[in-house]
């Protein structure tokens, strides 16, 4: 039975979607039903992007086609720039791409909706080097041009942050992860988007709307949360050792259980295999050594399964990604399924206007200010 007053909407359907299904049978997930295993294994980033956004797999000409017009979109506009120059350094890089993508909604403005799909391109094309072009700015001491001869998203967002070309297996990894991470039905960002979609508003406020939600530490954050706990630890020992202790304390680990999941979280093995081809590949075994001694610690006293972000957080450190610039990666994948469910949700729209449950004192005799106690 569905349950119409859970807390946080737990159990609730809150509308109708063709784009994914997670948590069938406590661990499935289907983008336009395709299995995320099927898409990690034979898809590119840039595939799936297009199966998200247009409902079908791309043909080779199609796909071309799509990747060149991406390639296509990287240039930063001069002002952006100038704002990107502004934002502090100690600033979030999440507010940086918050407050990049409602600066190019002024300077690139939808007029109507017909533009979405080409502002959604935009964006799925601009963040990376939106992102590196403050990051360089301000830690490498540098102004980049944001744009890179590489042809995929995760390539491009490596070239720009290394200032090289990235490695074949660095690329691999990071295309798996931004199809992982693409898109995950109802979640709290993605329904926030289509809460703002709903009133009409514009496709940026939207994302906007997305990017802040995903912000807060119990939506993104886990895999910078889960890369501070595993980084500290010395040896697998160690990490128990503390771990335990930790538990006994009642501390929050994160990177484990999910809301909608129950059995497991089928993207976890995915990223667990890039992570474990990494560090061989990197002749560095104590990350992912300690972070197997975490999960097996953590389904052994807690029943818990590790989520996506758990081992995405040491595939990252691998591809010398820095830990503050995990959660603006899943908003370079995540862009893709947010634009997938604002255009489906102005195709058919509805404002959504849920009622609360009224828990507030009984009707009350108002009283003149001279006369309360």
């Amino acid at each position: 039975m569905v349950n119409k007053s859970g807390a946080g909407l737990a159990g609730v359907v809150a509308g109708q979607s063709a784009i994914a299904t997670v948590g069938q049978e406590g661990k499935g997930l289907n983008y336009r039903g395709y299995s995320i295993y099927d898409l990690a294994e034979h898809a590119t980033f840039e595939e799936v992007a297009y199966l998200l956004h247009y409902g079908q797999l791309p043909t080779r000409p199609k796909l071309n086609e799509y990747t060149k017009k991406l390639v296509g979109l990287r240039k930063i506009p001069e002002a952006l720039k100038a704002v990107l120059k502004l934002i502090p350094k100690n600033a979030h890089p999440m507010d940086v791409l918050r407050t990049g993508c409602s600066m190019l909604g002024t300077l690139e403005p939808e007029k109507d909706f017909s533009q979405q799909y080409d502002i959604a391109d935009r964006l799925l094309a601009l963040f990376p080097g939106m992102m590196c072009y403050w990051y360089a700015f301000h830690f490498q001491g540098k102004e980049i041009s944001g744009e890179s001869e590489e042809q995929t998203v995760g390539g491009h967002f490596l070239a720009l942050l290394h200032d090289r070309k990235p490695t074949k297996l660095e690329c691999d990894m990071m295309n798996v992860s931004l199809i992982l991470y693409a898109e995950h039905e109802f979640n709290a960002s993605t329904f926030a988007a289509r809460v703002t979609a709903a009133t009409l508003s514009d496709f940026y406020s939207a994302i906007t709307t997305a990017i802040g939600t995903l912000r807060g530490p119990l939506h993104g954050g886990a895999n910078e949360a889960a890369m501070e706990l595993i980084e500290q630890f010395k040896s697998p020992d160690d990490a128990e050792k503390e771990l335990m202790s930790m538990l006994e304390r009642k501390a929050k680990i994160m990177g484990f259980g999910h809301r909608v999941y129950t059995v497991s979280d089928p993207r976890s093995d995915v990223i667990k295999a890039w992570s474990h081809k990494l560090a061989e590949a990197k002749n560095d075994m104590l990350l992912y050594n300690v972070s197997e001694r975490i999960e097996a610690v953590m389904r052994r006293e807690k029943k818990l399964f590790p989520n996506l972000d758990f081992y995405s957080a040491s595939a990252y450190h691998f591809c010398g990604i820095p830990t503050s610039l995990f959660t603006p990666i899943f908003v370079m994948s995540r862009i893709t399924g947010w634009s997938a469910h604002v255009f489906e949700q102005r195709a058919d729209n509805r404002l959504i206007r849920p009622t609360s449950e009224y828990i507030g004192p009984e009707p009350r005799k108002f009283t003149a200010i001279d006369t309360r106690g």
